[in-house]
Order: C-alpha cells, then sequence, then structure tokens
C-alpha cells in the first residue's frame, strides 16, 4: 500500500499543464493509478505472481523463449493450455472485472512476474514474454515507484488504438518489486 499511496501521490501532483483535457499520456496516467487502486494490492493477485516467481526461478531465456513461442502458437487455436493457465485463473477474473467495471475505457490489464512473464491478464496477450518490452525494462528494473506511459499505438490483441501505462508491482508485506502492471486504456476514449 506504501507503493499505492506514491503513485497516487505522483499523479495528483503532475503540473496542471500535464493533467489537461489536451495531454492524453497525463490523463491515461493518472486514470491507471486511480483504478488500480482498488485492485492491484489484491492478495489473490500478489499471491500469484510470488508463487509465479517461485516456479520460475532459475528459467533460462531459452526456457522463456520456447514459452512465449507456445503461447504464440496456441493463439487462434482450439487448445490453449499455456495461454489458459495465465487466462483462465481467479486473478485474470479479478482483472477481467476490472476492465468491465472500466465501462470502455480500459481495454486490457495484464500482470507480469520477475521475469516479465504474463501471469494474469484479462485477455490473451499477443505474447506471453513482456520482459523485452518497455512496458517490463521501464518498471520492474527501476524499482517500486517506476511508471511508463507508451505512446499512443494500434495494438493488435485489442485491435485499437490504446495507450499504455505499466508500473511496478510491489509486495504489500515487505515492499519488494515482485512484478510489473500494464494497464491499456482506449485512446478515444481519454
Amino acid at each position: 500500500m506504501r507503493q499505492l499511496a506514491a503513485l497516487l501521490l505522483c499523479a495528483s501532483t503532475l503540473p496542471a499543464h500535464a493533467t489537461d483535457a489536451g495531454n492524453p499520456a497525463a490523463k491515461a496516467r493518472t486514470y491507471a493509478l486511480e483504478a488500480m487502486a482498488s485492485w492491484a494490492a489484491d492478495p489473490v493477485l500478489i499471491a500469484a505472481v510470488r508463487d509465479q516467481n517461485l516456479r520460475h526461478d532459475g528459467l533460462s531465456q531459452t526456457d522463456i523463449d520456447a514459452l512465449d513461442m507456445t503461447w504464440r502458437a496456441e493463439l487462434g487455436k482450439s487448445v490453449h493450455p499455456v495461454v489458459d493457465s495465465v487466462v483462465q485463473t481467479v486473478p485474470s477474473d479479478l482483472l477481467r472485472a476490472a476492465v468491465e467495471a472500466s465501462t470502455g475505457l480500459m481495454t486490457e490489464v495484464f500482470v507480469m512476474d520477475a521475469l516479465g512473464l504474463n501471469v494474469a491478464a484479462s485477455a490473451a496477450t499477443s505474447d506471453y514474454w513482456q520482459g523485452d518490452e518497455a512496458k517490463f525494462t521501464e518498471t520492474f528494473p527501476k524499482g517500486a515507484e517506476a511508471i511508463h506511459v507508451s505512446d499512443v499505438e494500434f495494438d493488435e490483441s485489442t485491435q485499437m488504438y490504446q495507450i499504455q501505462v505499466s508500473f511496478s508491482l510491489t509486495d504489500p508485506a515487505d515492499g519488494a518489486v515482485i512484478g510489473a502492471v500494464t494497464v491499456a486504456l482506449n485512446a478515444e476514449n481519454l
């Protein structure tokens, strides 16, 4: 909760020009930080990240690449055990509920472990490993209060223009960074 309070304080102390209606990045950042306040520290989600970090401890880059290739190969298939192991879980149900509650502003939410692999997702992402992307490289390794806001881009998995706000996820028990979260917002609705 210390991280959440600090993130919300950062959002609330943005300069006046950064929060005006013409700045979608500032609006996205503020919205994502406020929206995630209700679910980012949920014990079910935190436990899922902790558990996956333990299971994935020691994975090599070759292992990660193989998992990512399997995920990509499963997309669009009738059988998809790796994708289902992420998307068909209670933590993912929590994320889907957050997306639904946003009434169209949030397009997707996903949570990553300490390696950048998906732990939970509101819907299947286009890849399993986010560890080589700014949503992970600009958050997890940079510490507890790191935030990254993307440019507006067309997203293949949601088929719409969106802006992504990503932040480090900390364990409320000890403040250790355990993963990262990405909240994608419909750029046209900001």
